[in-house]
């Protein structure tokens, strides 16, 4: 691993520091070609634009006239053409892997390198030929171990394809392989360095960490400095692999904001609408994919940003966002996972004894934690158990379970209350 601050700062490839406005005409070229390609491959697509005319999409005036998808649109199409809704250019069986995220949705992926586009972050976080990457990014079903490992390999580095759990196992791998960065979400990295310590067990070799997938709290990155660590956050989707990315400075430390990718085109719109709203005001993240094989068009993440004025300091000369402020919508991640009101309904009409429910999430240290209020006459054990069990098998996750009176909860239509303070 590069150790010289001005060499971890060069950027990427000439992409990077492109004029502005060279930019903006070579991407609006591209997604000329790729509408055109669209209408004629990808059938989905060619019925959600056939009144658009590709020549016309010259700037982002016309983009925003076309319509937005959202995930409840993406998972409609593709109940109706599965597996992809008729939104890929190729048929599902041209593809290397075909996933499935909680939804549930499925996306498409590909052994073409770095396809998903993440070793642009890995890049800016330090990694160059020869690092070795600990990921601990799942590899079963849903594509993150494989976006991210798709990214580092790109630049020449081997990987761990740790996955999620078995920390022990896990830190007997890495003090063995001696990886010198981490993949994964904020807060494993911090359970796994602290299970080290317990255990006595050497993983020093670690110097950088690339993580997403939640939040990175202040507090959690000062603790990985002081062990050594330099720790920066991407922002990406698994429908849309890399949106945008930390950089440091020169003295190797992190830049505020996030730049946003070379293969996509980023819009902040007025949360409920299409609309754009100016520049620094918060709204919906909007993002087109300049991906020939799945070119996703306006899709709407539902995540809250605003942008940034001006250039990087990194030299970096493409759109800055300030990073992830919240959900437009109720749906939370919680431990790298999404939580969706929908699945708190399910969770609720499978019991005919719960009135209510509201999940709460927090912070217990520096991890996530949730807990799910059940406005319930019923508070026995095994009645409890059978709520778990149902929490579980619905948001894929583990949370505690706390029967309330009935009438006890506000009736304000909150169904996921984050009570995490993203400040510190």
């Amino acid at each position: 691993m590069a150790a010289d601050n001005q060499v971890l700062t060069q950027p990427y490839d000439a992409l990077e520091t492109r004029d502005p406005a060279q930019r903006e005409a070579q991407q609006f070229e591209q997604l000329r070609s790729l509408l055109t390609l669209a209408k004629d491959k990808a059938p989905g697509l060619a019925a959600r634009l056939s009144a658009i005319d590709p020549a016309q999409v010259t700037d982002r005036a016309a983009l925003a006239k076309l319509p937005l998808l959202r995930k409840a649109e993406l998972t409609a199409l593709q109940g109706s053409a599965p597996p992809f809704g008729g939104l890929t250019t190729k048929p599902a069986p041209s593809f290397r892997q075909i996933f499935m995220s909680p939804g549930p949705i499925f996306e498409p992926g590909s052994d073409a390198p770095d396809w998903w586009r993440f070793a642009r972050a890995f890049h800016a976080a330090g990694l160059r030929k020869g690092d070795i990457v600990h990921n601990c990014f799942a590899y079963h079903l849903t594509p993150a171990g494989a976006m991210l490992e798709s990214g580092a390999r790109a630049l020449g580095c081997a990987i761990t394809p740790a996955g999620i759990g078995n920390t022990e196992a896990q830190i007997t791998a890495m003090a063995t392989i001696r990886p010198t960065a981490y993949a994964g979400t904020p807060d494993y990295l911090k359970v796994i360095l602290e299970k080290a310590d317990e255990l006595g067990t050497d993983i020093g070799s670690l110097r950088a960490a690339l993580v997403t997938g939640g939040a990175l709290f202040p507090s959690l990155r000062a603790f990985y400095a002081e062990r050594g660590i330099t720790c920066l956050q991407c922002y990406g989707t698994a429908d849309l692999g890399l949106v945008a990315y930390e950089t440091i400075d020169g003295e190797g430390a992190p830049i505020p904001g996030m730049v946003v990718d070379e293969g996509v085109i980023l819009e902040i719109v007025r949360p409920g609408t299409g609309d754009p709203v100016p520049a620094g005001e918060v709204g919906e993240v909007v993002v087109t994919t300049l991906n020939a094989d799945y070119p996703l068009i306006r899709f709407a993440t539902g995540d809250l940003s605003a942008v940034l004025e001006g250039p990087s300091p990194c030299g970096r000369t493409g759109l800055r966002i300030k990073g992830w402020m919240g959900r437009a919508d109720q749906r939370t991640k919680i431990k790298g996972m999404f939580v969706d009101p929908a699945q708190v309904d399910q969770v609720v009409k499978r019991h005919p004894q719960i009135t209510r429910a509201r999940v709460v999430v927090e912070r217990l240290g520096d991890q996530d934690s949730f807990k799910v209020l059940i406005e319930s006459p019923t508070s026995s054990a095994d009645f409890v158990g059978q709520v778990s069990a149902s929490i579980s098998e619905c948001f894929k996750l583990r949370g505690a379970v706390e029967i309330v009176d009935p009438g006890s909860l506000p009736n304000d239509g909150t169904v996921i209350e984050d009570k995490r303070d993203y400040e510190s």
